[in-house]
């Protein structure tokens, strides 16, 4: 069993069990406020979606480096979106065709060279309006590398699928998204 984007036909239980990745993300979704709060997550699957979700929504909220931990009266107004990633595949190819390869709206980056990576979920170029080139080229910054590095001989190209459960506003209907290029 695993995850996919078809409708299963067993019990939902059974797949809160199976090890998955997952990114958990808090936006700010008060009084026409909107913007990022949190977010951070287990790229790879190394426990159960159950546990990867709330120790990742944990870190979010509390351990993201770029904000203070999230306080009791900010609850109210955040919305939460679970990403449940599939398995990372690494892309082998001649490097000038990554952004052919590389689908915006359908695929997520990880670029790095050793443990020094970058990550950017599927709906990071979506809502940032860029195209396959851009997105490569950002993913490379958040790795702390310099724009086109993905162009290196040395540097890994990972792709990966997400599927989104997103809040549309604080403590509101949970739903599945699927995102529009």
């Amino acid at each position: 069993m695993g995850l996919s984007d078809e409708p299963s036909d067993y019990h939902g239980d059974q797949i809160l069990m199976e090890k998955h990745g997952v990114f958990v993300t808090l936006n700010i979704h008060s009084k026409g406020n909107y913007g990022l709060r949190g977010c951070i997550g287990l790229p790879y699957a190394t426990s159960s979606l159950v546990d990867a979700v709330v120790d990742a929504a944990r870190s979010a909220a509390f351990k993201d480096p770029r904000f203070p931990p999230v306080q009791v009266h900010e609850m109210a107004g955040l919305t939460i979106e679970v990403s449940v990633l599939t398995p990372p595949e690494l892309l082998i190819n001649d490097k000038k065709s990554l952004p052919n390869r590389v689908k915006v709206g359908r695929d997520g980056l990880i670029i790095g060279i050793g443990l020094n990576k970058g990550l950017l979920l599927p709906q990071v170029p979506v809502e940032w309006g860029w195209g396959s080139r851009e997105f490569l080229d950002q993913c490379c910054v958040k790795a702390g590398f310099p724009k086109n590095s993905w162009q290196s001989t040395d540097v890994e190209v990972y792709i990966f699928q997400a599927i989104l459960f997103k809040e549309e506003e604080p403590r509101g209907v949970i739903s599945r998204h699927t995102l529009v290029e």
